[in-house]
């Protein structure tokens, strides 16, 4: 995640659940917080409510939305 603005804020977990996200970090090979993020990022992409990523070497082109309905063409 480099380059990206992170906000911390203070999270208050049943000591059972933080065993279980404590021992599927270990698992993974992540730390507690890496899989933190990552569950909340899956959950987010999984409900379709991550913002959508704009790739700068596929800007859209005059004329053409960025919602992604249209389909880039080949110019054709």
């Amino acid at each position: 995640m480099a380059g990206k603005k992170t906000k911390s804020f203070i999270l208050r977990v049943d000591s059972d659940t933080m065993d279980a996200i404590e021992a599927w970090a270990a698992d993974e090979f992540r730390s507690t917080n890496g899989q933190l993020q990552w569950i909340i990022t899956e959950a987010l992409r999984k409900a379709k409510r991550l913002p959508r990523k704009r790739s700068t070497d596929q800007a859209p082109s005059a004329g053409q939305s960025d919602s992604g309905d249209t389909p880039p063409t080949d110019g054709q």
